[in-house]
């Protein structure tokens, strides 16, 4: 079975859909943040050496995003954006008509 068999299959399950579905933005990340690398032609150490932290720090920066435990910061993701020699944008896309009923903070 290849990864996409698996998420298939994984995803015919409600409750993974919905947790799978939370966890969007993250995987998006991580998916943008690893092609970064690769593109860059960049090991995990080498990251870690431009960023002046250990390659521990990556590989936990990188699973963190996959395992939800963790959110890194915006300074951090900043930093490994730098690394990879891209710029970090952070955008709001409206997904949804927000209730007229609800008073603005």
């Amino acid at each position: 079975m290849n990864h996409a068999e698996l998420k298939e299959k994984a995803l015919s399950n409600p409750e993974t859909r919905a947790a799978y579905g939370e966890m969007g933005a993250e995987f998006s990340l991580l998916r943008q943040m690893l092609e970064a690398r690769r593109k860059a032609g960049l090991s995990q150490a080498q990251i870690a050496d431009r960023m002046g932290t250990k390659a521990p720090s990556i590989t936990r920066l990188e699973s963190s995003l996959s395992n939800g435990k963790h959110s890194p910061s915006l300074a951090t993701l900043r930093r490994y954006a730098q690394a990879v020699g891209c710029e970090l944008q952070v955008t709001f896309v409206k997904t949804r008509e927000l209730d007229s009923d609800r008073p603005s903070r």
